[in-house]
């Protein structure tokens, strides 16, 4: 064969590998999706993936399978996340921990804003300050004095160092200027489960995970953490209106994927996660859930870019001010 037939050829295998790869793209997604939950099953996040991921798989026209990765506050689902490829078929749902983690732990094996791609955010969730059911306080007020007077005996659990719950808890005790004794758990699951058979006093969780609990009666519901009423929680007040005026904090769900996914497949998911938060019965599961599905404007790759950056600055301050590092 000449040297202009070896061309020629060459060319031409050339062309099915670029045809076949922006189909791969085009026709995204051809099989299962992985969605990484980075906590332990029965948590809050785990609960709002599996009610997305139903409408999403229809959207998508594929299946995605939860997985549950959870300890290190979300750090170590988020570094396989970070480690596979992007592809598309590797997806996380993570909390605002994501973007807190970077300013806690000295030697994560990725960067939290290098090693992702944002896709959108998915919800906003206000937390709940809840307590075993014989403790002693009968209101919020009582419950900060409790605190206030207690702080070194009072054990307060959190789903792990970083995370929404424990922030809640840095911040308690910031503004109550009392320390107290501070229990992570490798989740929400764990810790709900060791307050609702007493071994731990306080909690302040997501409403997501809490709210059936306070309804019925099985832990002490004493505020929530929003800056005003929950429709789906009428009579419990806010930290705000017990005392600690300004007290607010929320947590965002996001949605990632591995940094450099192809732009068609990006658009994709987006376009799936759009939809599932239009679903009737997302939308009426998260009301009951206290939870309130993002806008359209938030569920894209520069809402939850820029809602990130804002919850590095809410908090980086605290943070900082505390000297606690994570290695």
């Amino acid at each position: 064969m000449t040297i202009q037939h070896w061309s020629f050829a060459l060319a031409l295998a050339a062309l099915p590998l670029g045809t076949g790869a922006a189909m791969a793209q085009d026709n995204y997604p051809t099989r299962n999706v992985t969605l990484v939950v980075p906590y332990s099953a029965g948590g809050p996040t785990d609960t709002v993936a599996r009610l997305v991921a139903e409408p999403m798989s229809r959207a998508l026209g594929q299946q995605i399978i939860i997985e549950n990765i959870g300890g290190a506050s979300g750090t170590i689902g988020a570094g396989q996340v970070a480690r596979a490829e992007a592809d598309g078929y590797t997806l996380m749902l993570h909390t605002s921990a994501q973007a807190t983690n970077d300013l806690f732990y000295t030697k994560l094996a990725y960067g939290s804003r290098e090693a992702f791609q944002p896709i959108g955010v998915v919800s906003h969730t206000p937390m709940t300050l809840v307590g075993r059911k014989d403790l002693p306080p009968e209101t919020a007020a009582e419950a900060l004095d409790y605190i206030r007077t207690n702080g070194e005996d009072v054990a307060f659990g959190n789903a792990g160092v970083g995370g929404p719950s424990y922030l809640c808890g840095l911040l308690l005790e910031n503004r109550l200027e009392t320390p107290m004794i501070m229990v992570p758990y490798g989740g929400t699951g764990p810790a709900l489960t060791d307050l609702l058979g007493g071994q731990i006093d306080l909690i302040c969780e997501q409403a997501t995970n809490t709210i059936s609990h306070i309804r019925s009666g099985a832990v002490k519901a004493y505020a929530t953490t929003s800056a005003e009423r929950l429709p789906s929680l009428p009579d419990l007040p806010t930290l705000a209106e017990s005392g600690l005026e300004g007290f607010e904090t929320t947590v965002w769900l996001g949605l990632y994927g591995p940094a450099e996914m192809p732009q068609p497949v990006i658009d994709t998911v987006v376009a799936a996660l759009q939809e599932a938060l239009q679903d009737p019965l997302v939308t009426e599961r998260f009301a009951d859930l206290a939870t309130t599905p993002a806008t359209a404007a938030e569920a894209t790759p520069e809402g939850l870019q820029a809602t990130q950056e804002a919850e590095v600055a809410k908090w980086q301050d605290l943070i900082a001010a505390t000297g606690i590092k994570v290695d």
